[in-house]
């Protein structure tokens, strides 16, 4: 996979851009790739002086990318909308089809340095029915993440290599990598967030819908700004509004925002 890390990137951003549904998306998710790419070749290799010593530009860069930019268009959205009957209406078969998809795709990425769960979400999605809809894309980012987080693991471990940024935190930290124990720390965590939802979940939506978004928007929008100063200091700052204005782009051109992961793809199949 070492040997032939370019070929493999390339083949995933060609399979992220030819499954847009329409040529204005495809043509858009090329552009916004490449856009990307660039933006990470001339970013990711710098270390600007920052108050935080274990800072760096990857915080402004994916807050800009795609934090940011879901904030900017929500300022004038109107809010999580009325929920209705907590039932799950989707077919058991479906469901079940599409978490496979998304564990097995969660699985393969997880040894991919570069490649998100957003992307293995996308390819998950590929191979379940259509029908599942948006109900589908959650079920299948779960699957995602949760079997993208175990063989992460395992790759952090058999490898010594992170591939995402919990990983990173784990090796920064000096974490002691015991597969069990950390394994057995992800079975916790799956649990413990699958009965939150249950018990807060109506709660907190009825919460976050009373929110004034314009307000809470700009609230995050600020710490974010912040978080990229203590990381980057003012040169994550600049980062930052540069990677806002390319992450507002997606939408506008009819395409994934995933084709944003350019900036890190890019660079490690260009080896620079």
């Amino acid at each position: 996979m070492r040997d032939n890390l370019p070929f493999v990137l390339a083949g995933v951003a060609g399979f992220l851009i030819v499954t847009e549904a329409t040529t204005r998306g495809r043509v858009g998710g090329l552009v916004s790739f490449c856009a990307s790419v660039l933006l990470g070749v001339f970013t990711l290799d710098l270390s600007p002086a920052a108050p935080l010593e274990a800072g760096g530009v990857l915080t402004p860069l994916f807050a800009g990318l795609f934090g940011a930019p879901v904030l900017v268009d929500t300022m004038d959205g109107a809010g999580v909308p009325e929920q209705s009957s907590a039932t799950v209406t989707t077919p058991r078969r479906d469901v079940i089809h599409t978490a496979l998809a998304g564990a097995v795709a969660g699985a393969i990425v997880g040894y991919l340095p570069g490649v998100s769960s957003a992307i293995a979400a996308v390819i998950a999605l590929a191979l379940v029915p259509g029908r599942t809809g948006g109900r589908g894309f959650i079920v299948a980012t779960s699957g995602v993440n949760t079997a993208n987080t175990v063989f992460a693991l395992f790759a952090l471990v058999a490898l010594g290599t992170p591939r995402t940024g919990v990983m990173v935190a784990l090796r920064e930290t000096n974490t002691p990598l015991h597969l069990p124990t950390l394994l057995a720390s992800v079975a916790v965590a799956g649990i413990v967030g699958f009965v939150l939802v249950l018990v807060l979940g109506d709660t907190y939506l009825e919460t976050v819908g009373r929110a004034d978004y314009r307000t809470l928007s700009f609230g995050v929008l600020s710490l974010l700004v912040v978080a990229s100063f203590l990381f980057a200091g003012i040169v994550g700052i600049g980062i930052f509004l540069v990677s806002i204005l390319l992450g507002l782009l997606p939408p506008r051109v009819g395409c994934r925002r995933v084709h944003l992961m350019g900036v890190l793809m890019g660079p490690l199949a260009l080896g620079t």
